[in-house]
């Protein structure tokens, strides 16, 4: 039969707009839908607009794969859409000698992972790099960096445009129905609403993954896994910026921890912290201030007091609660969920912004590869 798209992604967040770019580069009339009235005003513009070198994640993974190719692909993305970043590199600090053997376990970790340019420093030439810093020891990644995720996304659905793809806002998804001969019927709300035959369907829509899941017609119940919300804090500091690189400590559980980043617009920014919520809540308590400033003198006892100001908040689309581990990115083909032509991404946080041009390319492969 003839289809009104090749393929329909709903989600237009850095993950969305990369399946859809991928599916456009292949020659495939693309629409990606997109419930927010703009593009990116989920999950990608509440983070650190960090670009990940790839350390953590287990060897093998899905996020160690992805992170490391992604951050590639992105740089030379970033260079030749001249966007604006900066490969500034992180320094992960050891704070006390407890800690010296955690961040060398990252260190064998990250060189399994291919993760370039790694090296050991001594407390004294952390601090040479970095004055003011508390460190025992540190590795310095100087792969990862800073970047204008918004200018990201929006080069990401101008491709997608070039390529004679659509990019629709303000206009959710409400349901897909599968088509006895393949392919599938989808319902869109808003304005814009209208019914659409696809041939392929990626869903892509960040913390309304499980949502969406749901509303696929013989999407099974057993195979939509648990999703939990996230929610991490950001403090920016009033005054001068007191370190031109990424400074993280060791991970704490479930996630990376709280961080410092000097943002593009030369503040510094820290965070986020990790609380589990039942709701969108991106409020801010400014009295968590005290516990950002004792958590921060760990690595930078000269902290001003009182310096910190309540910024913003993001939610992260975690598959783990409290003190479970945190699992792998999940891309769910049909081998999965027994539906064919559809790719449902779960679990896609952090490090999904930085890996997100390898997630495309590895959604288009998989629906493409028959």
């Amino acid at each position: 039969m003839s289809f009104d798209f090749d393929a329909v992604v709903v989600g237009a967040g850095a993950v969305g707009l990369s399946c859809g770019r991928a599916l456009a580069k292949r020659g495939l009339s693309v629409l990606v839908l997109e419930s927010e009235p703009h593009i990116g005003q989920g999950v990608s513009s509440r983070n650190s607009e960090v670009i990940h070198g790839g350390l953590y994640y287990p060897t093998g993974s899905l996020k160690a794969r992805f992170c490391v190719q992604g951050r590639r692909s992105l740089y030379a993305f970033l260079e030749s859409h001249k966007i604006d970043f900066r490969r500034c590199g992180k320094l992960v600090v050891a704070t006390d000698e407890a800690e010296v053997e955690r961040i060398e376990a990252i260190f064998q970790l990250a060189t399994a992972n291919e993760v370039e340019n790694l090296e050991h420093l001594t407390g004294a030439q952390a601090r040479a790099l970095e004055p003011g810093l508390n460190a025992q020891a540190a590795i310095l990644s100087p792969e990862s960096g800073v970047f204008d995720s918004h200018g990201y996304m929006l080069a990401l659905q101008g491709e997608i445009e070039d390529a004679g793809g659509s990019v629709v806002v303000s206009t959710p998804f409400e349901r897909a129905e599968p088509l006895p001969g393949g392919g599938f019927t989808i319902t869109a709300g808003g304005e814009g609403g209208a019914t659409l035959t696809t041939r392929l369907l990626v869903t892509a829509p960040g913390l309304a993954v499980q949502t969406v899941a749901a509303r696929i017609d013989g999407y099974p119940a057993d195979r939509i896994p648990e999703g939990h919300f996230g929610k991490g804090v950001y403090f920016r500091l009033a005054g001068k910026a007191p370190f031109e690189r990424l400074i993280y400590p060791p991970p704490i559980s479930g996630a990376l921890g709280t961080h410092y980043r000097k943002d593009l617009g030369g503040q510094a920014v820290f965070g986020p912290d990790l609380e589990y919520v039942d709701t969108e809540d991106y409020s801010v308590d400014p009295s968590k201030a005290a516990e950002f400033e004792h958590y921060i003198r760990r690595f930078w006892p000269d902290l001003p007091e009182g310096a910190l100001t309540p910024d913003y908040a993001g939610i992260r689309p975690k598959l783990h609660g409290p003190d479970e581990p945190q699992p792998d990115f999940q891309l769910r083909g049909p081998e999965d969920h027994g539906i064919e032509g559809l790719m449902a991404l779960f679990g896609i946080e952090s490090p999904g912004l930085t890996s997100s041009l390898a997630i495309g390319e590895a959604v288009a492969d998989a629906l493409l590869d028959d």
